[in-house]
């Protein structure tokens, strides 16, 4: 048994504290780019087809317009897609009311400053970028939590290859936006809890002999600088400025991160760990990081609050004395737009065809058919007696029925085990799938599942790394299991193969289409 003086050196601090890291080398920039790259070339091929506004593209690539435009969303005439597709916009002076922040359109903005305004490449480029960039963000975390290349290059190549993800990176909606500022903020607080625990563990460390300082062994010290925590403050603030939907995220994480101080404070043998993390940690990070998610959140609101014109821009002036009467008239007149477009959300209950219940999302159980398009023998190329266009956002089935496993598993798996890595992965899904179940007549669509995807990927990888790890005899053992795992990946990229065309939207026989349609309710 370690004496205090022993156990308070430097190097048995780290071992406590730190986990295992992969080896450094070549590996740690080929894996993260060869799957980058994997995942570029399937978001950003052919990425201008259709050329034309799919399902809810009507919105958000003439809200991006908008806002160029003006600085704010406005209102369009009736029914012209067509025309502006074929470069003749037709927005109106109203301004519009528009139920979700500005940050994702304006991103999708960007890509029609670089690209141009009415083509699909314009309006789809910013969401196949941030979409590529998430497939980086999940190896790169999947490497933190998991020490391992081969476990990182695993979590990689299931994100590139995920038709869901593939499909939202090649439409102009906000969703893909989310799931990047959501990974993004994961992959930081990842880094935060290792730079945090490596500053713990310096600033508890005495050289071996020497007794350790006993407020510091009572309370533990203050670690003030947390950059990767602020900037996963910042990417938090974000999420929520593309949808709402994020403010899940916000509570989840954070307090995730908090729970790794106490274990990080526990571990290192602090005596009063508990208030010492409560107090050291929790409540300084609180007032660190909230007002940074509330900065840049309202940031994203810029355009609405350096203009005029936007809806709900002069509701104070309109409404003297009500509302939230201590905020000044601009932010008075958010905050009332805000409780506007929170009634709408709360009571959006129309029926939609594509609909779904989020008891059916880890069947994969009604995707969205964002386009489809027939065409008879001798129209648009087709050489046979019928053809199809169809983009539908259904995953790759068999990853994405494992993967619902790999969460169920990964609950039984962190019960038993008390995984911190198992934890982590829970929360993120947790955090997107749960709160939809508040809302049971909300009007909900698969592609709300979009945020999760990355905690979904990393529970299959997670699954695989304890079956190739398990009850290890002999290499022969470990090289059989890595080969069971390599024919099972080899079978999802086949699927995906499979699946391509209704993702991309190619042209294929109309019989295939329907092959294609395991489930009724896909088609």
């Amino acid at each position: 048994m370690q004496s205090a003086r022993q156990a308070f050196t430097l190097e048995s601090l780290k071992s406590r504290l730190l986990t295992a890291t992969a080896p450094r080398g070549p590996l740690m920039w080929i894996i993260p780019l060869a799957v980058t790259l994997l995942a570029a070339l399937l978001r950003f091929i052919n990425l201008s087809h259709p050329h034309m506004l799919i399902f809810d593209e009507t919105y958000y690539v003439k809200d991006a317009y908008s806002l160029l435009q003006s600085g704010y969303e406005r209102e369009w005439e009736e029914d012209v897609n067509d025309q502006y597709i074929a470069g003749d916009p037709r927005l109106t002076a109203d301004p519009s009311f528009v139920v979700h922040p500005p940050l994702g359109k304006w991103l999708i903005g960007l890509g029609m400053l670089l690209f141009g305004d009415f083509n699909g490449l314009g309006w789809r480029f910013s969401t196949a970028l941030f979409g590529t960039l998430a497939v980086l963000l999940v190896t790169l975390s999947a490497r933190l939590l998991f020490g391992s290349h081969y476990l990182a290059a695993v979590a990689g190549l299931l994100m590139a290859i995920d038709g869901h993800s593939i499909v939202m990176s090649r439409t102009a909606l906000l969703d893909i936006f989310l799931m990047f500022f959501v990974a993004a903020a994961f992959y930081a607080l990842l880094k935060d809890r290792a730079h945090g625990r490596l500053s713990l563990a310096k600033k508890l460390a005495v050289p071996s002999g020497n007794r350790p300082d006993e407020f510091l062994l009572t309370h533990g010290p203050m670690i003030w600088w947390r950059p990767w925590r602020l900037i996963a403050a910042v990417m938090l603030g974000g999420a929520v400025g593309v949808k709402w939907s994020a403010l899940s995220f916000i509570a989840v994480f954070c307090v995730m991160a908090v729970l790794w101080d106490f274990s990080a404070r526990r571990t290192a043998g602090i005596h009063k760990w508990w208030s010492s993390a409560l107090t050291r940690d929790g409540v300084y990070s609180f007032i660190t990081m909230m007002p940074v998610v509330l900065l840049t959140y309202l940031s994203t609101w810029t355009g609405w609050l350096i203009t005029s014109g936007g809806r709900y821009r002069h509701w104070a002036q309109e409404h003297p004395g009500e509302g939230v009467t201590w905020l000044p008239d601009t932010l008075r007149s958010l905050w009332e737009y805000h409780q506007a477009g929170y009634t709408f959300h709360t009571g959006l209950g129309s029926s939609h065809g594509w609909q779904s219940s989020p008891w059916t999302w880890p069947f994969a159980g009604r995707p969205v058919m964002f386009y489809i398009e027939g065409y008879d023998q001798g129209t648009n190329g087709c050489d046979i007696s019928r053809c199809t266009e169809v983009i539908t956002d259904l995953p790759n089935p068999i990853m994405w029925w494992a993967c619902s496993l790999s969460m169920l598993l990964l609950f039984l798996w962190w019960i038993g085990a008390r995984d911190w890595r198992a934890g982590a992965i829970l929360a993120a899904g947790a955090a997107g799938f749960l709160p939809w179940l508040m809302y049971p007549e909300r009007t909900m669509y698969f592609f709300y599942t979009l945020p999760m995807v990355p905690a979904m990927m990393l529970a299959l990888t997670y699954m695989i790394g304890k079956f190739i790890s398990t009850n290890q005899r002999s290499g022969a053992v470990t090289r059989s299991r890595i080969l069971v795992v390599s024919v099972f990946l080899a079978v999802l990229l086949l699927v995906s193969a499979l699946f391509w065309p209704v993702w991309s939207g190619e042209m294929v026989p109309d019989d295939y289409w329907r092959s294609l349609r395991w489930i009724p309710n896909w088609g």
